[in-house]
């Protein structure tokens, strides 16, 4: 690899890892009290796996992580530091990175040119369906409550998850036809 390659790489990571702290500016919604807030940050994640493949939207992702574990309040309410992931979130931030991994492993396999349909079916095989696979089992655990109590409340996040996975597919999609390289 390149020290120009790795440059690129370096500037991407670190851009998405501030595109996934950026949207946590946007306030976060707690649906009838479901202890895991619905944020934008989840888009980010989706943007991250699905524009720059599994290695390096999976590295975003654990940078911006990272930084959350140094105590910047970087998580959608201002939140970081060690003790978000001693709670309820934990899983969905356990997941994130993964899910980064497996949709832009999905949109690497299928090469190029971009497909709307297949990335959008890796957008929600990674980032809903993976996503909420460990996402929900943590939130039972760490909320005390039954599995089948958090899988219900995560069901306040279906809609919105698809619909991001909509704006994924749908902005990955034009950065790919404009720079399919």
């Amino acid at each position: 690899m390149s020290p120009t390659s790795r440059t690129r790489d370096l500037a991407l990571t670190a851009t998405f890892a501030a595109l996934i702290a950026a949207m946590g500016l946007v306030p976060a919604v707690t649906p009838f009290g479901f202890p895991v807030p619905i944020t934008l940050q989840s888009l980010g994640i989706m943007l991250a796996g699905a524009i720059l493949g599994a290695r390096r939207g999976a590295a975003a992702v654990l940078l911006f992580l990272f930084l959350v574990a140094l105590g910047l309040p970087l998580l959608s309410g201002g939140r970081g530091g060690l003790s978000v992931f001693a709670g309820p979130s934990v899983g969905y931030l356990i997941g994130f990175p993964i899910a980064a991994f497996v949709i832009g492993l999905l949109v690497e396999r299928r090469g190029t040119p971009w497909s709307n349909g297949w990335g959008f079916v890796a957008t929600v095989l990674g980032g809903i369906v993976v996503l909420y696979a460990i996402g929900i089992p943590f939130t039972a655990w760490r909320a005390g409550i039954s599995l089948g109590a958090a899988t219900v409340g995560s069901g306040f996040f279906v809609l919105g998850d698809v619909l991001k996975a909509i704006i994924a597919t749908l902005v990955a999609g034009s950065v790919h036809r404009a720079r399919p390289d």
